[in-house]
């Protein structure tokens, strides 16, 4: 299993596209094609945003976005960790936490200390044991996280939420 940047891999960007948009937009009146179009950048930078794609070979596994803004309601933060897919038969064996660990490199490459996160609040145990930390609650009905940028066993984000210990 190899995990790699969209402008290394396009030949992905259709499952990355159709995967984030069937889990997310397909009831927002964002088309599929609209949503594939939000790719290119990432297609074209080396760098920042980033689309990372895990594969085995020619067949797509999962994928994750680092991405400028993925909550209007806080736009002072940034980088994004966003989009993250894992398909089902590839699920429960430590391919989300690798690729959220390849987004940290990503963001550090890019010179972001932190990486933000948000998720509903279903989805919260899950970042806060890969080492996210709360910021905050119910903002648009999201969780907000934060996790420090760099290599995945990078130590975890400070107790900085919630009146932290």
């Amino acid at each position: 299993m190899r995990i790699s940047p969209l402008s290394v891999r396009p030949d992905f960007a259709d499952a990355v596209a159709d995967r984030g948009w069937r889990a997310w937009w397909s009831e927002s009146g964002l088309s599929l094609a609209g949503y594939r179009a939000l790719l290119d950048p990432m297609i074209a930078s080396r760098d920042y945003p980033a689309a990372l794609v895990a594969h085995e070979g020619g067949a797509y596994r999962g994928s994750v976005l680092l991405i400028e803004d993925d909550l209007a309601a806080r736009p002072g933060l940034t980088p994004w960790i966003a989009a993250l897919w894992v398909d089902p038969a590839h699920r429960r064996q430590g391919l989300a936490g690798r690729l959220i660990g390849a987004a940290r490199e990503q963001a550090a490459r890019a010179g972001f200390p932190t990486c933000h996160l948000c998720a509903t609040p279903d989805k919260a145990a899950f970042y806060l044991a890969r080492g996210f930390a709360r910021l905050e609650r119910d903002v648009e009905g999201l969780d907000v996280f934060v996790i420090p940028s760099g290599p995945a066993g990078a130590e975890a984000a400070p107790d900085i939420r919630e009146g932290g210990a």
